[in-house]
């Protein structure tokens, strides 16, 4: 009997691991089945997700390009902020140098001096502003082509000891400064010579002759390296040339003004007594 009863447990457990082993393969199949249609299934999200996303781009590629105002709009829109940046950057290097501090000094001193042309506050009026115009644009024009004659002639000496300048630092080129120099030394001339006052024309040559002497490396002259030549040209410059001519031509314009009210009051009066006596 014990052989049987062995025989038979035996038999059942055999039975039983077949099926567990059987089981377990069977389980080990479906895990490795699942796993496997995970991961096509993410592998095929993946490639849908790149699919969408290589869509995106071409669709984006398309926005970007396909319009027919992208060519036109944009190039231009460049184009006028490149010139309105040289702009700006021009006429910033062209205030700084026209040296502003002399500009600001010199109007303050032609107008201190056409002050006291006047006698009386009835004085002050439009004709006196046209006659301080007619002193102060001329000698506008003289004191740039001064500054501009100064760094010109001194170029070299500022790239060391003053390279901020716009020559210097090549913010303005040499014939961009000889050009703005010769044009506003000829508009200096020319506007005093249209005025037609003496003491301006005079005042204007004198000063740029002075200050031509004072900068320009020539022989004899080039002043400012004469500690005694520098200090009279600055000297009759401030003291002289801005003050006295500037008063002589607002006495000098005055008188004109009051020569041709005076002229035009005697013009009408003659006229009207000539029309008086031929009616009575």
């Amino acid at each position: 009997e014990w052989p049987l009863i062995l025989h038979r447990t035996f038999g059942v457990l055999g039975c039983y691991a077949s099926k567990a082993s059987q089981h377990k393969g069977k389980t080990q199949i479906e895990y490795k089945f699942l796993r496997f249609g995970q991961s096509s299934l993410n592998h095929h999200y993946k490639s849908t997700k790149g699919g969408s996303t290589y869509q995106e781009i071409n669709e984006k590629h398309v926005v970007k390009v396909t319009p027919g105002e992208y060519s036109d709009s944009e190039p231009q829109a460049s184009y006028l902020k490149t010139i309105l940046d040289y702009v700006k950057k021009f006429w910033a290097a062209f205030f700084m140098f026209t040296s502003p501090y002399a500009m600001t000094t010199q109007t303050s001193a032609i107008m201190a001096a056409s002050l006291l042309a006047v006698d009386k506050v009835s004085d002050i009026s439009s004709l006196f502003f046209i006659g301080v115009l007619q002193v102060a644009i001329p000698h506008l024009f003289m004191g740039i082509y001064n500054a501009s004659m100064n760094q010109l002639c001194d170029l070299e000496i500022d790239k060391i000891n003053k390279p901020y300048l716009p020559l210097a630092s090549g913010q303005i080129s040499f014939t961009t400064g000889v050009t703005i120099s010769t044009s506003c030394l000829a508009l200096a001339l020319l506007l005093s010579w249209i005025v037609g006052s003496w003491p301006l024309t005079c005042g204007v040559l004198l000063c740029g002759f002075l200050w031509t002497a004072y900068s320009i490396n020539v022989p004899l002259l080039r002043w400012k390296g004469n500690p005694l030549l520098a200090a009279m040209c600055i000297w009759a410059t401030w003291t002289i040339v801005f003050p006295v001519f500037s008063f002589l031509h607002m006495q000098f314009w005055r008188s004109i003004i009051i020569f041709y009210v005076h002229y035009n009051n005697n013009q009408s009066l003659s006229k009207f007594l000539g029309l008086v006596s031929l009616y009575s």
